[in-house]
């Protein structure tokens, strides 16, 4: 990239306090039902483009260095006081269940292998950008590092339950990872975006709509985590207030979210007008995403995510 890590991630480290926006995430999970799944990578498997469909995969590459301004989402303001929200998060933080069918869980969906015949083994999101057409998920998900290169054979389909495919199967024209993951399977780079083919000439988010991308905002924020389990039909959700596990790693608690989970975005500062949020992490980093199913990890999003994020975009996304 020609940045070193030191000068590309220097500033980190400071933490942000969980706002009342975090109370529109509790709102987005509502309704959801119980009964959880009992990270995350399951099985073998390692806006304005006018993208064209195709499954060909292009190689991975390393980003180049760029900078830019923190993309960030402007939370409406909320009902919810600061001492509901506590209670919430006392009450039912960490707890997942099933994920309720919406327009913000629907922009979720799971990756599977031989096109979308086989098993779904992590989970992917829908996230803006000029070519709507680029999925976030966890590079061991997509690309073996310094183990293996990348994995072609791949489809994304958003919004999946008990084998239902309402907006179709995605293919993945390119997979985008940094070098440094390829090189030494370094765990705070387990980012990895996905450029998507068309379906029926429309690109991913101009259907189904996507999360903003968030880099450099602190930890200790309150999000909410939607992701697939390998053994389950159907995607399951929860909500808490993240740590920090080390300097360029984030850890959250949420019960029960086992393999298949790998790339579950990180979803805060949700605007309820725009049905949109911010994704500041995904299951993956320290473990892979956690060796228990109980406690997850993140990689911490900072200058180099963007960097890889805006290569997808040149790639076409």
């Amino acid at each position: 990239m020609g940045v070193t890590r030191q000068n590309a991630r220097a500033g980190r480290g400071r933490t942000a306090a969980a706002g009342t926006a975090a109370a529109l995430l509790l709102a987005a999970l509502a309704g959801c039902t119980s009964g959880a799944g009992a990270q995350h990578v399951a099985g073998s498997a390692p806006a304005d483009s006018g993208a064209a469909s195709g499954a060909a995969s292009a190689p991975a590459t390393a980003p180049s260095p760029s900078g830019g301004a923190v993309v960030t989402a402007v939370p409406t303001p909320s009902p919810w006081t600061q001492e509901r929200l506590q209670k919430a998060l006392s009450d039912h933080g960490g707890n997942t269940r099933t994920a309720k069918s919406n327009v913000v869980t629907a922009r979720v969906g799971a990756i599977f292998s031989q096109s979308g015949k086989g098993d779904h083994f992590c989970t992917g999101s829908v996230v803006q950008s000029k070519g709507q057409s680029i999925v976030l998920t966890a590079a061991h998900c997509v690309d073996g590092g310094r183990n293996g290169g990348p994995n072609t054979d791949i489809v994304f389909v958003p919004g999946y339950r008990n084998g239902s495919e309402p907006q179709g199967q995605w293919p993945v024209r390119s997979i985008v990872v940094d070098q440094r993951w390829e090189d030494s399977s370094d765990p705070d780079l387990d980012v990895a975006f996905l450029v998507l083919g068309t379906v029926q000439n429309k690109p991913i988010a101009s259907v189904l709509g996507g999360n903003k991308l968030g880099v450099n905002l602190g930890f200790g924020r309150t999000v909410a985590l939607t992701g697939y389990p390998s053994n389950a039909g159907e995607p399951i959700a929860c909500f808490n207030t993240t740590t920090q596990q080390s300097t360029y790693q984030m850890k959250i608690e949420c019960k029960s979210f086992p393999g298949g989970t790998s790339g579950s975005p990180w979803l805060t500062s949700f605007d309820k007008q725009t049905r949109t949020g911010t994704v500041m992490g995904v299951i993956g980093g320290y473990q892979e995403g956690g060796d228990t199913e109980d406690v997850s990890y993140s990689p911490y999003f900072d200058n180099d995510v963007l960097a890889l994020y805006n290569r997808a975009v040149a790639e076409g996304g």
